[in-house]
């Protein structure tokens, strides 16, 4: 989804989230995108070894000479940790942005969590 929308990149950031949200009750790992038909569902912390993650964080998910494996890898870079009801603002850590402009609107905030500019993030 991020990808869709990277015209508006600085008005975006992505959340890091404290590992330790995955100990939590009933939080579920979808090893790709929950709508794939082909998803698997599994408890933490078992769920995580079905994370493939070079796959997950690879620069890219295109595949020019094979469609079926970009359709493959674009819905396991979407792979996701599920929480029931809601995540608690005190598992937030941090905030990644994609330029200085953005980590200077989120510091203006007054939030008290850390800002990094990491611009592939952001498809930049």
């Amino acid at each position: 989804m991020l990808f869709k929308i990277k015209d508006t990149h600085a008005d975006l950031c992505v959340l890091r989230i404290d590992p330790s949200l995955l100990d939590l009750p009933g939080v579920i790992v979808a090893d790709q995108n929950a709508s794939s038909d082909y998803v698997r569902f599994e408890p933490t912390p078992n769920g995580l070894q079905y994370v493939d993650k070079r796959l997950v964080f690879a620069d890219y998910w295109t595949h020019p000479e094979d469609p079926i494996e970009e359709w493959r890898h674009g819905s396991i870079m979407c792979a996701e940790v599920l929480v029931p009801d809601r995540v608690d603002s005190c598992y937030i850590i941090g905030a990644y942005v994609s330029c200085s402009e953005a980590k200077s609107a989120i510091e203006k905030t007054g939030v008290n969590i850390l800002v990094a500019v990491n611009a592939r993030l952001f498809f930049r």
